[in-house]
């Protein structure tokens, strides 16, 4: 490990970075919703600072590839996303919508950062401890995903919503010193020149492409996250019917990140004797039926539902991440991990835009909508040669 910068460190800096993360999404959910009464605006502003990963996640990549300090170039993506959240907050109901989206997506394009970002430059903090620090990496997702949603609801209830999106920003912003801290790579040769940022970028896609289990699991794993951008579109109106109140209803987040903690700290224990790219496409069955229970409309089928859930979804980042660890080059391990996470942001929010105006219709046909995409995502590639 590096002299001067441990695992620890690097592991409370991407919880902090990712639970600002996953608190600035509902945030921005409850505060569109509580400044203009409309599911369809508040979706919009989730959609749009996600659906621009796909253009930010493979640009960073590269970048972070090539750089000979890649924290510091980390360090400032996460910087000006926290400061992009907080203008966006600025011109709630004081501009436009057609003016407040394109900030949204503008800020969206740093987004990959807060992931895959962090990840790829994990080999640099662990060197030969990787594999553990892999898992540990992994779970910072988790106790994000729990501590996140949490954050949100419980700040919009007690302080407003525009103060969880404050809040949001604050924890992203706290952890900028460490990204500015992470190691420098080794010394380039000095013979060697790097590959235009254009040929990077299609090296990246490319790998992701044309490796067959890679991209079946990219598949599987895109079509899991836009299933949850369905659920997530429903959540305030669940919340609102079933628990008193919208902002609560983002408390099932927090529900679904704590059994897919318990899940994943029982396989760190005993792991099962399957190949990881089996466990993404059983997780993402396990979610489509945890979103087919929840469209029955019982509040009893909605815990469940939420619990089992994460079950699905906690084993099945792991094994994602133990998939590209195992299938992307080193040279272009930064693009395998930011262009994957920007791939599984923007399904995300796709499913957030299809679905905000149709869950005001009805909540079931959304959450059937929601359980046939993650099931598609796991069968509609045919078996692994695994």
């Amino acid at each position: 490990m590096p002299k001067g910068y441990s695992l620890r460190f690097y592991l409370t800096a991407a919880t902090a970075a990712r639970a600002g993360d996953e608190m600035s999404g509902p945030a921005l959910l409850l505060a569109g919703l509580a400044v203009t009464g409309s599911t369809t605006d508040a979706s919009a502003l989730l959609a749009g600072i996600t659906v621009s990963a796909a253009v930010g996640g493979p640009l960073l990549g590269a970048l972070l590839d090539r750089a000979r300090r890649p924290g510091r170039l980390l360090a400032g993506a996460l910087a000006l996303y926290a400061a992009g959240l907080l203008v966006i907050l600025a011109g709630l109901g004081r501009l436009p919508m057609a003016c407040t989206l394109p900030l949204t997506v503008l800020t969206g394009l740093l987004g990959p950062a807060l992931s895959g970002g962090w990840t790829a430059q994990l080999p640099h903090v662990a060197d030969a401890r990787l594999p553990r620090a892999n898992a540990l990496d992994a779970m910072t997702f988790g106790v994000a995903s729990l501590a996140g949603p949490a954050l949100a609801g419980g700040v919009a209830v007690l302080l407003g919503a525009p103060s969880a999106v404050a809040a949001s920003a604050a924890l992203i912003t706290a952890a900028v010193p460490a990204a500015w801290r992470l190691p420098a790579r080794g010394a380039p040769d000095r013979d060697a020149r790097p590959a235009p940022v254009a040929g990077a970028l299609a090296a990246g896609f490319r790998i992701v492409l044309r490796r067959p289990l890679l991209a079946r699991a990219t598949f599987t794993s895109v079509a899991s996250c836009a299933a949850q951008g369905m659920l997530a579109a429903c959540v305030p109106l669940l919340g609102a019917q079933w628990l008193g109140a919208a902002g609560r209803g983002v408390l099932l987040f927090s529900g679904a990140a704590v059994s897919a903690l318990a899940a994943n700290a029982v396989l760190a224990r005993r792991p099962l004797a399957v190949a990881p790219d089996t466990v993404v496409r059983a997780g993402a069955l396990v979610q489509a039926v945890a979103l087919a229970l929840a469209a029955t409309g019982s509040p009893v089928a909605l815990v469940v539902a939420v619990l089992l859930l994460g079950i699905g979804e906690g084993p099945q980042l792991t094994a994602l991440f133990a998939v590209r660890h195992r299938e992307a080059p080193e040279h272009l391990r930064g693009q395998v991990f930011t262009t994957g996470a920007s791939l599984k942001i923007t399904a995300f929010a796709l499913g957030v835009a299809v679905a905000g105006p149709l869950a005001g219709w009805s909540l079931p046909a959304t959450l059937t909508l929601a359980a046939g995409t993650a099931a598609g995502g796991a069968l509609a590639l045919g078996r692994e040669s695994v």
